[in-house]
């Protein structure tokens, strides 16, 4: 047994999870089982003799010991390591030195069957996100000349445009380039509800489309699609190992030795002093088998890759058993606002003219931002576009930056932009300047609308909180974490959303090395803190922080290496998802070594007292195996 090292290598485990007799460790050693007990029984039942039953365990113990045996030998000779596969193969051959023929085979048989099936349990893991891949089609409706050709998804190239019809999944990565539909994406985000998409819009692998027919140009080939990231990624985590599976294999390669050591000295020492031997080295045999720390090893590499995988497959990516290990310690969480708290785009809230109607208002802002690109001139043409206002036309249209802008209708020149710009112009706001005051307290952004020598109103834009996130602060508060946000918005915009939300605090106008000191101050005044942020843009204070936790990662290779943790969509919820998992996670790894702890402490004095014989040691130590493994596989079922 070494740390699940040789199920993370095998064949079978990247991504095969056949039948168990297609995996030759269980196999072979159920084979053994089988006929050393077919030998003992006939033995017993005085059908053969002593010698012919001696020729079923010969068979049965290479058969069933073989592969965990070479391997043993191997770690000694290229790694100089004396594992635990090596403390069980020399307790197999002191057995058989004794005599104990029928106690051999049965070590070997339940040693093997129990690498067996943590081998097997192994691929299953891995295999479930594996599965992933088969969402995808075999087959993609690609256009060449005009013309419709299926050829496998293999052959898909960037560039290509293919056919998506309702009801059928789409096969790579790629862009809208004709039609509208609704997607689920639930197999690459976890995200259960369809998505819209019209063109322009990216699509990802794996994902269904449920309505209109599509043409998608490819951004990705089949093998470096989004799916094939994800699975890449998880099984990449899954070999990544926290810090206390660390400690235990470190702990493992001091202590085997130190076990073979003492075995060796119950034989010695006896001699020395010319006692019974053969009592003396059947404890040592006994020693070597209950001594063997194999359920400790075992202990967190099987909860932490059943989580990871578990997480993977609902569109959260842990970069690692670490990670996974930081997230069950986390005692403050801080937010990102805008695009994280908040949904990152502007809408216009309030329309409030002063001359004319709000509809003639709301045309002439429209007709002016129509040249610009600015996230709240998309606004207000977004805002025009859902109250059906058509825009007034306009010429020579001009940005002033940092302040608004400004164009020409009918001899006229109009302006949009904030009250500095029309304090500038020497416009009076003497009519607006309560009601701008009032609604920038609240958070508002408010651009006046005008010429140079008269003001005609106002409208004010909020970037809104996303729905739900109330709710999610609330579930982290009774998980007993405290909730901050970070934002290099203005004090009062900070305010208004803290307060909505009932955060514990929040800093404002804070540029991204300011974000990272106040991540380290949280982390010195709280303890661990979890930062979780809309991608790049937050990439220092993600970085910084004990754990980062990147949104809306799909499709954004840059988003997934900023962060610890990324959730491919943009859901908050799944952020006590993850900390539910993780600190699942650590609660079983912690009861595993416990169990094993305990015992250890309970066998090796049997041992040594020589209470036990070698098949209750060997019983016990590989029911004990299984145990932590099947508590283990518990973390993706909660």
């Amino acid at each position: 047994m070494n740390t699940g090292k040789k199920a993370m290598d095998s064949d079978h485990d990247r991504g095969f999870a056949g039948p168990w007799w297609q995996y030759p460790v269980l196999r072979n050693a159920l084979i053994a089982g089988v006929l050393a007990g077919v030998g003992f029984a006939l033995a017993h039942l005085g059908v053969i003799s002593e010698r012919t039953e001696a020729l079923f365990y010969f068979v049965a113990i290479p058969l069933g010991g073989y592969h965990w045996g070479w391997e043993a030998l191997e770690a000694l000779i290229h790694e100089r390591v004396f594992g635990i596969d090596f403390l069980m193969l020399a307790a197999t051959v002191g057995s058989g030195i004794l005599g104990l023929w029928d106690e051999a085979a049965f070590l070997v048989f339940l040693y093997g069957s129990a690498e067996g099936l943590e081998e097997y349990t192994y691929a299953r893991t891995r295999s479930a996100i594996r599965a992933l891949l088969d969402l995808a089609p075999k087959e993609a409706h690609i256009l060449r000349n005009g013309q419709e050709v299926t050829i496998p998804a293999e052959e898909l190239r960037v560039g290509d445009r293919f056919l998506a019809r309702p009801g059928e999944t789409i096969p790579t990565d790629g862009v809208i380039r004709i039609g509208s539909s609704s997607l689920d994406e639930a197999a690459v985000t976890g995200e259960s509800i369809p998505v819209d998409k019209v063109p322009g819009m990216k699509v990802f692998a794996g994902t269904l489309n449920r309505q209109g027919l599509l043409e998608i140009e490819a951004t990705a080939s089949f093998q470096d699609n989004t799916l094939a990231k994800i699975i890449h990624l998880v099984e990449a985590a899954q070999e990544r190992k926290g810090q206390a599976q660390q400690w235990i294999e470190r702990f493992g390669r001091r202590y085997s030795p130190t076990v073979l050591l003492a075995s060796v000295g119950f034989l010695v020492v006896p001699w020395l002093l010319g006692l019974p031997l053969e009592d003396w080295a059947e404890r040592a045999v006994v020693l070597l088998v209950a001594a063997a720390p194999c359920a400790l090893v075992m202990s967190t590499p099987v909860a932490t890759a059943a989580a990871i995988g578990w997480a993977g497959k609902h569109g959260i990516l842990i970069k690692g058993g670490v990670h996974l290990e930081r997230l069950g310690g986390i005692r403050i969480a801080a937010f990102d606002k805008t695009g994280t708290l908040t949904s990152g785009k502007p809408v216009v809230t309030d329309i409030i003219a002063l001359n004319g109607s709000p509809a003639e208002l709301l045309a002439v802002a429209a007709g002016i931002e129509y040249g610009s690109e600015h996230p709240l001139a998309r606004a207000i043409l977004e805002k025009a576009r859902a109250k059906g206002v058509a825009l007034r036309p306009m010429q020579d249209f001009q940005v002033l930056t940092g302040v608004g802008a400004t164009a020409v209708s009918d001899g006229v020149r109009w302006y949009v932009g904030s009250p500095a710009l029309f304090e500038d112009l020497g416009v009076a706001l003497d009519a607006v300047r309560v009601e701008v005051q009032t609604q920038q307290a609240q958070g508002k952004t408010v651009v006046l609308v005008g010429t140079n020598q008269d003001l005609r109103g106002m409208l004010t834009l909020q970037d809104p909180i996303r729905e739900g996130v109330k709710d999610i602060i609330l579930e982290l508060r009774r998980l007993g974490l405290r909730a901050v946000m970070l934002t290099g918005d203005n004090a009062s915009t900070a305010r208004t959303v803290a307060e909505e939300l009932s955060l514990d605090d929040s800093l404002a106008d804070l540029k991204p090395e300011d974000k990272v000191e106040a991540v380290k101050k949280l982390e010195r005044r709280h303890g661990p803190v979890l930062m979780v942020g809309d991608g790049i843009n937050d990439a220092p204070a993600l970085a910084a922080a004990t754990c980062g936790v990147a949104m809306g990662a799909a499709g954004s290779d840059a988003a997934i290496e900023a962060a610890d943790v990324a959730l491919m969509a943009d859901d908050l919820a799944k952020v006590p998802e993850v900390l539910r998992l993780a600190r699942r996670a650590k609660q079983i790894s912690v009861q595993n070594i416990v169990f094993s702890l305990l015992l250890l402490a309970i066998l090796i004095p049997l041992a040594v007292g020589g209470v036990l014989s070698v098949a209750l040691a060997v019983l016990v130590h590989e029911v004990s195996e299984l145990i932590a493994v099947a508590n283990g596989l518990r973390v993706a079922r909660s």
